[in-house]
């Protein structure tokens, strides 16, 4: 038994499950390296990968860290209540907050949206009119690698902002409007920060290799356009007597590369404090898993074999093996490929399964950091003297009664 699987154990032993927990350490450690790779950058953290206003708050108190990334106008607007520094990382259509935002000048000068068009701020000067002050908003530059005369299109499919000429036109629309303040400019480079180097068996090292030649190739292409595309954007705020306050880009798999760009003000992060599943595979990083919930066994269908209550917590994106959670203590189990996790039960095999008695416990890693909060109402805070007691039980977002996505 590793040092903590035992303390998660000792921590939770009076426990039933299902039971998420964070280890406190943990969670410290990994922030502290993000600070490290960031090499003096400050990072606005990603609150979609965290989810728990608690967390969110113990991380923005340490130097190195400063401001929210929100995924949505209506977690932004509650955020906003506290921080003061809040960005929209994707565009709106939430009329009723905007209309919110348009009531609140306090609101108004903490939030920052994302725009990508001019459709974008046809829909929020609707939403927003009669405003106070005028909407702060954000650039959203398409980060993505496009070769072969952008017939070959690699990274998320998000902005249709793509090049100087693009993103100036997209500027001047904002800067020629009273009802809109330009605040700053955003690009998130999804196929560097998002994709592991290394993948699980022979066939995940062969797309390996794939994966850091795009990114090597990704880095060096984006780091020249986007350094063109803030100086042209520079400009255009310079001529209208306005400074550009913030220039966002890259995750926790990109820091290193990001933060230095001199074109870049500030880089965003958040899964690498929970440090998920799916940030296991990366070459320039190792950070320490954080979270973890632990499910009970219910059945011993046979030698080897033992059932949990639960397990189907599987993570967004694109189907596959690497969206589904990982049995991690006790060392040695593992999914059946025919049922996976299941919605009330699932079956696991392994030589640890013959030392687990019913009501005993597995824990397991989710495969993306801020899901597991939609998930479970609360957090269990692993930590103390010898990191084997829990500390604070706290609300994620779904705990104090908040679905935004």
């Amino acid at each position: 038994m590793t040092d903590q699987h035992a303390r998660l154990e000792r921590a939770t032993q009076h426990l039933d499950s299902p039971v998420a927990v964070v280890d406190l350490a943990a969670y410290d450690a990994n922030a502290a390296d993000l600070e490290r790779r960031a090499a003096g950058t400050p990072i606005r953290v990603a609150s979609k990968s965290v989810r728990c206003r608690t967390l969110l708050d113990r991380v923005l108190d340490r130097p190195g860290w400063a401001g929210v990334l929100a995924f949505t106008l209506g977690e932004a607007l509650w955020l906003a209540e506290e921080h003061e520094d809040v960005v929209v990382g994707y565009p709106s259509a939430e009329r009723a907050a905007l209309r919110a935002l348009a009531a609140d000048p306090v609101l108004l000068e903490r939030v920052t949206l994302m725009v990508d068009s001019t459709e974008s701020l046809d829909l929020v000067r609707a939403a927003t009119a009669g405003a106070e002050l005028p909407v702060r908003v954000c650039l959203d530059l398409d980060a993505s690698l496009r070769l072969l005369a952008g017939r070959v299109h690699l990274g998320p499919r998000r902005s249709p902002v793509h090049d100087v000429a693009e993103a100036v036109a997209l500027a001047r629309a904002v800067v020629d409007d009273p009802a809109f303040l330009l605040a700053g400019l955003m690009a998130y480079e999804g196929q560097v920060a998002g994709l592991q180097d290394r993948g699980r068996g022979v066939l995940g090292a062969l797309r390996g290799v794939a994966v850091r030649r795009v990114k090597a190739l990704s880095v060096g292409e984006l780091a020249s356009r986007r350094a063109e595309v803030v100086a042209a954007v520079r400009a255009v705020a310079d001529e209208a007597g306005l400074d550009l306050e913030l220039v966002n880009g890259g995750g926790t798999g990109s820091l290193e590369t990001t933060a230095a760009e001199p074109a870049v003000t500030e880089v965003a992060a958040g899964s690498g404090l929970l440090a998920p599943a799916l940030f296991d595979g990366y070459d320039a990083f190792s950070p320490t898993p954080a979270a973890f919930f632990g499910l009970a066994v219910t059945r011993r269908p046979g030698p080897g074999l033992v059932t949990v209550a639960g397990g189907g917590w599987v993570a967004s994106g694109p189907a596959g093996a690497d969206r589904l959670p990982v049995p991690t203590y006790p060392a040695g189990l593992a999914l059946l490929g025919a049922e996976g996790a299941g919605e009330v039960q699932t079956p696991l095999r392994g030589r640890a399964a013959d030392g687990l008695a019913l009501g005993g416990r597995v824990w397991f890693r989710h495969a993306k950091a801020g899901e597991l909060g939609e998930r479970v109402d609360v957090l269990h805070l692993v930590g103390g003297p010898g990191g084997d007691e829990v500390v604070d039980v706290v609300p994620t977002y779904r705990g104090e009664g908040r679905t935004f996505l």
